[in-house]
């Protein structure tokens, strides 16, 4: 196909994207990325005849006779996206701001994770831009990263990051155990999403009877994918075993009492300070894993 040939159909397609979004409310957006896919696989094309001169060429042409800016940038993720296309569908979840801040991650594991996260979780490019932003891939840890590679099952305890950040209003790093439960419990949902997949929130200062005593777990959390209730207990001094002994405590509480036959065993989150930082321990099947609670 010649040269102009191949740019009239390009301008083509992209005026009739522009015409579909703007009568067109329902699938907008994935007309829109099947268009840039289209018009991206035109673009590869183009260079491979023409040379890497032709984006800029065709940009500025497009950019004049459609009174619409198609950057440089903005052609190169059109071309990027029908190469990724090649290898993997396109999601039908995920819209154009989504692959452009996709496209940019060059790892293809990295990549994956976010794209997942994002369907996963009906996740908003600004929802993606934030976690990008706060590294959650970086935060697992090297054994979940390689899974995640191979694409092997990763446990629930696998998804936790290796460090989970909490903004702290206070200004001081040595807080009160109540001011510790407000600062999770008003960034909540960030809180659970950087536990894992499928956290949910039941109650805090959650009362149980114990003989003629009533007591209260901080934080009581469920898992529907694991399908588990999660105990979770805040100390703001150094770990002692009492702390482990209390958290274990209120999980066969759950076990004997609330959790259902066919729900699987309680897990516990207890959070304490260890060498003056703040540290979150997981407990599970007898084994404790430790990650960063850092305040920022």
């Amino acid at each position: 196909m010649k040269e102009e040939k191949i740019y009239d159909s390009i301008k083509d397609k992209l005026l009739k994207d522009e015409s579909y979004a703007k009568i067109k409310d329902y699938s907008k957006e994935r007309h829109r990325v099947i268009t840039y896919y289209e018009v991206g696989k035109m673009l590869f094309d183009a260079g491979k005849h023409y040379g890497e001169g032709i984006l800029k060429k065709y940009s500025i042409k497009l950019s004049s006779e459609l009174n619409r800016k198609y950057s440089l940038t903005t052609l190169k993720y059109m071309r990027q996206l029908y190469c990724f296309a090649k290898s993997q569908p396109l999601a039908d979840q995920l819209t154009w701001s989504h692959y452009i801040e996709l496209l940019s991650i060059k790892d293809e594991t990295k990549r994956n994770y976010y794209i997942n996260r994002c369907i996963d979780n009906n996740l908003s490019r600004n929802d993606l831009r934030r976690i990008k932003k706060e590294k959650e891939y970086e935060r697992l840890s090297e054994s979940t990263k390689e899974k995640l590679k191979h694409n092997k099952e990763i446990t629930l305890i696998e998804t936790i990051k290796e460090q989970i950040l909490i903004k702290n209003k206070y200004e001081k790093e040595d807080i009160k155990e109540y001011e510790l439960k407000q600062l999770i419990l008003e960034n909540l949902d960030n809180f659970l999403k950087q536990l894992g997949e499928g956290y949910s929130y039941i109650s805090n200062e959650y009362k149980i009877k114990i003989d003629d005593t009533y007591n209260y777990i901080d934080i009581l959390l469920f898992n529907y994918i694991y399908n588990c209730f999660v105990v979770v207990e805040l100390k703001v001094t150094e770990l002692k075993k009492e702390h482990i002994s209390q958290t274990k405590f209120y999980m066969n509480y759950i076990d004997e009492n609330i959790k259902e036959i066919n729900q699987n065993k309680t897990l516990g989150i207890l959070i304490v300070k260890e060498n003056n930082k703040y540290v979150l321990k997981y407990l599970y099947d007898e084994k404790i894993k430790s990650i960063e609670f850092k305040l920022i």
